[in-house]
């Protein structure tokens, strides 16, 4: 089971986002982000060395809120033969020095780990409480390859399309605190 550190982090996880997001092509905004952290849940490392999370971050810049799901790996070490575009930036952790923060979608450790979730080889933990899982996160697949696709965009109340084997969704925090739900990852029908 990962620790969770209660500690300092420069920049913050929002600020490193803040400063990425922008540069997706999934971005709806059209300035810098004013984001606050909504929600999300862990996976462990079965070797404890990687910070796995998917956070839910609300952009609150624009005419309308919009939330982002952004899965992270907080790496000790850069990640070999990453795509030029996996990495989302470095911060210093208080505890535990230098971290790569990589985009989840494009590391195969957070692909693996989120494959064994949708199998229900792996539970999905509470994002800010050591050792307690997270009952809100729900994943199910019906059938075939497990090849999840991030849902980068949450919508209150989605469901996975025509066509899917399975998905995992979670609650968030909307804009006015009410709990609300949708899709995180879908799995495609191959």
């Amino acid at each position: 089971m990962s620790i969770i550190h209660r500690t300092t982090l420069k920049p913050t996880k929002l600020e490193l986002l803040a400063d990425w997001l922008p540069k997706q092509p999934w971005y709806r905004g059209s300035g810098t982000p004013e984001l606050i952290k909504a929600g999300g849940f862990r996976l462990d490392d079965p070797a404890g060395e990687v910070g796995i999370e998917f956070m839910a971050a609300t952009d609150t810049s624009g005419p309308e809120p919009v939330t982002y799901h952004v899965p992270m790996a907080y790496r000790g070490v850069p990640l070999e033969d990453a795509a030029g575009d996996a990495l989302i930036g470095t911060v210093e952790h208080g505890v535990l020095g230098r971290r790569w923060v990589y985009d989840g979608a494009k590391d195969p450790l957070v692909v693996r780990e989120l494959t064994a979730l949708l199998k229900g080889e792996a539970p999905a933990h509470a994002q800010s409480i050591d050792g307690a899982l997270d009952p809100t996160v729900h994943a199910r697949v019906t059938a075939g390859d497990v090849r999840p696709e991030i849902v980068r965009v949450l919508e209150a109340g989605s469901k996975a399309p025509d066509g899917a084997v399975g998905e995992v969704s979670a609650e968030w925090r909307a804009e006015d605190e009410r709990r609300v739900r949708g899709v995180f990852v879908v799995v495609r029908g191959g």
